[in-house]
């Protein structure tokens, strides 16, 4: 995901922007629900008891509405997960923020079905077009995110200096979707804590003597 922090309101913003904010918030949680796919005009005027021409004033099309969700979802997470995590301190804090509060918004339902970009990830990843470019954009951006925490860690003098940035933020990220995989699919309850012990037990093991302790929850 970015990670660039949205300036703070300089006032109160226009009706109009307020609304479509509201839509695509519902429209985010119908989509982690249902599949980006599922996700229409029709459908989401259905949810939202709105008329059809009222939701193209926002929306031209259906593509239109899947990328403006998209991106909705994208600042989700980034509020959720992004900044609380960056305003912890660099090396160890911060790159366990970022894991732990990856798992935290699925125990939290901050998308109501689940992690949006996993599901969306599974649905559009052997397909082509601008909405899978926009998710396969936003996962990248999640793994250099990842990457660059690591590197702070190596910096800081957390985390052994030998330790491979992209192959460790990869293996966090796979541990972290499969966790939420094996919750939806396979039912199992226990799913994101055995992901977070395996995370932090993965870290813990690159760890230097200056490494920080782990601030529980």
């Amino acid at each position: 995901m970015a990670v660039s922090v949205p300036a703070k309101s300089q006032g109160p913003r226009p009706k109009g922007v307020r609304t479509r904010e509201s839509v695509l918030r519902v429209a985010v949680d119908l989509a982690s629900v249902e599949g980006l796919d599922g996700l229409t005009i029709g459908r989401l005027a259905d949810e939202l008891k709105m008329s059809k021409s009222g939701l193209f004033a926002h929306f031209g099309s259906k593509e239109d509405l899947q990328l403006a969700t998209i991106e909705m979802a994208r600042q989700i997470f980034t509020e959720h997960i992004v900044q609380p995590a960056l305003a912890q301190p660099e090396g160890f804090p911060r790159l366990w923020g970022l894991c732990n509060g990856w798992l935290s918004h699925v125990e939290e339902h901050v998308f109501k079905g689940g992690c949006f970009f996993t599901a969306a990830s599974l649905e559009f990843d052997g397909r082509t077009g601008p909405v899978r470019d926009a998710i396969a954009h936003a996962m990248k951006k999640w793994l250099s995110l990842l990457a660059r925490a690591v590197e702070g860690a190596k910096q800081a003098k957390h985390i052994k200096k030998s330790v491979d940035a992209e192959q460790l933020s990869f293996e966090i990220y796979s541990l972290a979707m499969g966790a939420n995989w094996a919750l939806h699919l396979l039912d199992d309850k226990t799913a994101l804590q055995k992901a977070r012990v395996n995370i932090l037990q993965r870290i813990l093991a690159l760890a230097t003597p200056s490494c920080p302790p782990v601030k529980r929850r």
